[in-house]
């Protein structure tokens, strides 16, 4: 029986030279397929598969190519940059001739008589009039004058680019042929990228940023930024896309109506998800050539925290992991951020910092890295890279970064001795400080890690942790060595004052007070036992929680918006409300309704606190939601009518309204905050201040302090919190 013809038997067979040239010569077979035949695109795929080598680029198609067909003539050999050239030097002449022929058709006509389109661009606004030449724009990106369009290069103040409406939708928006004759040509030859948002609007997405993000403007330097963004998009100084892209979702936060609101109550923001899908398409691009990697690295770190705001866990966790990586290549855990030594390894992929600058912003750019990592470990994972192979020094302060006054290098890194209790005043601000708090959470993380990493069993509440090796200096940094060694202008400062144009808020200081708490109810909560009135762990969890309490009441009682805070705030909340839950639930097994109901107002202020902050990151609203699956057996076993209420105030309502100086008449005295709980004894004998302070009542803040000393009720009810720290008989 005859075999079945093949497919490759029914394709007509090729005439002689009618295969590429490169097929020919490797003496491959051939579809002959145009532009580029099918064995020259699998090879070309293989391989751009495989990133470059240094100082080498793929070529961007197949190099496949014909002989000319019978009768044409093949076109001079021409240089690709040369014909680019010559291109562009032809749009410039065609576009000087159309300009000339639109001053000579406007200057025959009368001023009624000028085309109305010629004034539809004045202001961004697709319903400008004639006569809003200089007035604020009133979309969702705020307020943006005249002043943001006389920064746009010549090019972009042509009429044939046309801004965007109230929707800000990233797409390109082309106008009718009889608007403009060719508004392509006008993007092309000003050199603009086309998924961004229209240069004022983009501006003003860049002021929000640097105003109102306290995490991924940390790696940028913000005047030069600020002075690029002034030149040409051609410019090689010009920055990198991927950022503008980042930046704009993580300003998207303050800036957006692109908003939705999903079925379960959380919001997913249209706007940033746009750029933030940009963005990654510019990572990978990075990930496959290599090319602009450290713009692209700065990016990426923008977009991790615009993820953790948005409380994406995995998001978070891969691109916590992907960024370490890809800095370790590039030499920035090294002092300096630069070295060529390596055992059998090639040198870094980055030339040596350029400038006082440069070498700065790798500096940071290494340590919000490893910040970033430590806080997306804190639920108790292992951090992508170990604090011993940390070598670069701490960054400099702020105003020196951004005064770029040259400053010797900081002498402090990670392995200098008493580093977290040593803060040389040349060396020390809000900034530094809080890298310092989120590196000792990073040790507590990592000795419960470890400690838990080859034994069987949970923690045991009935255990004595501080005969666990290393347990004991661990816990006198977290709960009271790194607070009582701030500097005196930080340590009575808790980031909340006053200035004569209002409250204002530090919220790296503020951090930097509440950190050090969240790290010690880290540290002690597997060893909480409220039976014992000894227990030293129950004694430092619940210092701590009402530390952070205080912390936030006295944020409350000031009319500044709590979601500037970092977002790193949220989890601090959360673990304060755990360790009110499992006291919540002490006091109902005892039958201790009155303080089982202060507890009960005091979780909700710090549920209310996370919704709050859930209203412009969801990152609030997810760790609400995962501490209401905690608290289900308390309110399954509670007595009480309706504990979600407890201490919720009548008419709540948010500080943004009552303070709006905008909405009250002139001169009229804002109403007070909205009452909140506040913290009682847990106690008899504490039914006083003073007798938990042993003085007069002292202000709000003095709350903030480790573990003050207090005294256990005779009552068999009672739960007191006693200070053992300085018992002789106590393992400390």
């Amino acid at each position: 029986m005859p075999k079945a013809p093949s497919s490759s038997s029914n394709r007509p067979a090729l005439r002689r030279n009618q295969a590429c040239r490169s097929c020919r010569k490797r003496k491959l077979k051939c579809d002959a397929s145009r532009p580029h035949c099918g064995t020259c695109v699998k090879q070309w795929q293989a391989l751009v598969s495989v990133p470059a080598p240094v100082g080498y680029a793929h070529p961007t198609e197949p190099q496949c190519s014909y002989d000319p067909v019978e009768g044409l003539t093949l076109a001079p050999e021409t240089d690709p940059m040369e014909k680019i050239r010559l291109l562009e030097d032809q749009i410039t002449h065609l576009k000087g001739k159309l300009c000339e022929q639109r001053d000579a058709t406007s200057r025959s006509l009368s001023p009624g008589q000028l085309p109305p389109h010629n004034h539809a661009y004045l202001r961004p606004s697709s319903a400008a009039s004639s006569s809003g030449a200089g007035e604020q724009t009133p979309d969702v990106s705020g307020s943006m004058g005249r002043a943001s369009l006389e920064r746009l290069p010549a090019s972009e103040h042509s009429p044939d680019i046309r801004f965007r409406g109230s929707t800000h939708s990233p797409e390109l928006h082309i106008v009718s042929p009889k608007e403009s004759s060719d508004p392509f040509m006008t993007l092309l030859f000003s050199g603009r990228n086309p998924d961004l948002p229209d240069p004022p609007v983009l501006d003003h997405f860049i002021d929000v940023f640097f105003r109102c993000d306290p995490c991924g403007s940390r790696v940028l330097h913000r005047p030069s930024f600020l002075a690029s963004m002034l030149l040409s998009p051609r410019d090689p100084g010009f920055p990198h896309s991927a950022i503008l892209h980042a930046i704009c979702a993580s300003a998207s936060r303050w800036s957006s109506q692109d908003v939705v609101i999903l079925p379960d109550g959380t919001r997913r923001d249209q706007f940033a998800e746009y750029h933030a899908g940009k963005t990654r398409q510019y990572i990978d691009k990075t990930m496959a050539t290599g090319e602009e990697i450290f713009s692209v690295m700065q990016a990426c770190i923008i977009l991790s925290w615009y993820f953790y705001q948005e409380g994406r866990w995995v998001e978070v966790w891969i691109f916590a992991g992907f960024q370490t990586r890809v800095a370790v290549p590039l030499r920035l855990n090294y002092p300096g951020t630069f070295s060529t030594n390596g055992n059998n390894s090639p040198g870094a992929y980055l030339a040596p910092p350029k400038d006082f600058r440069d070498l700065e912003s790798r500096r940071r750019t290494w340590w919000m890295t490893i910040v970033f990592d430590r806080i997306a470990s804190v639920g108790g994972w292992i951090h992508a890279i170990d604090e011993r192979d940390l070598g670069t020094e701490f960054p400099l302060r702020n105003e020196d970064f951004e005064s770029e006054q040259f400053v010797p290098s900081n002498p402090q890194d990670i392995v200098t001795p008493d580093v977290f209790i040593r803060h040389p005043p040349q060396y020390t601000d809000p900034f530094l400080l809080v890298i310092k708090a989120v590196m000792i959470f990073g040790r507590v993380t990592d000795f419960n890690v470890r400690g838990s990493l080859r034994t069987g069993a949970a923690p045991s509440k009935n255990q004595n942790p501080f005969f666990l090796r290393g347990f004991e200096e661990l816990d006198k940094l977290v709960s009271s060595d790194f607070l009582n060694s701030l500097p005196h202008i930080y340590k009575h400062n808790h980031g909340v004052g006053d200035a004569p144009s209002g409250s204002i808020l530090d919220t790296d200081l503020y951090m930097v007070h509440i950190i050090p708490h969240a790290a010690t109810i880290t540290l002690h909560n597997p060893y909480l036992d409220f039976t014992d009135s000894q227990c030293i762990s129950t004694a430092r969890c619940v210092n701590s929680a009402r530390s952070i309490l205080a912390a936030y009441y006295m944020l409350s009682a000031t009319s500044l918006d709590i979601t500037r805070l970092h977002p790193f705030v949220t989890i601090c909340w959360y673990l304060a409300a755990v360790v009110q839950v499992q006291l919540c639930k002490y006091f109902i097994e005892i039958g201790d309704s009155e303080r089982e109901s202060t507890v009960w107002g005091e979780i909700n202020v710090l549920r209310f606190a996370m919704l709050e902050y859930g209203n412009r990151s969801p990152i609030g609203t997810r760790q609400e939601k995962l501490l209401q699956g905690l608290m289900r057996e308390i309110v399954r076993m509670t007595a009480q009518k309706q504990p979600l209420e407890v201490g919720v105030p009548l008419y709540p309502f948010s500080h943004a309204g009552v303070f709006d100086k905008g909405s009250r008449p002139v001169g009229e005295r804002a109403p007070p905050p909205a009452p909140l709980p506040r913290s009682s004894p847990y106690d008899e004998s504490l039914s006083s201040p003073s007798s938990v302070h042993g003085g007069p009542s002292p202000p709000l803040s003095s709350a903030m302090r480790s573990v003050p000393s207090t005294s256990r009720s005779n009552s068999s009810s009672g739960w007191g919190v006693k200070d053992t720290s300085s018992d002789p008989s106590y393992p400390l």
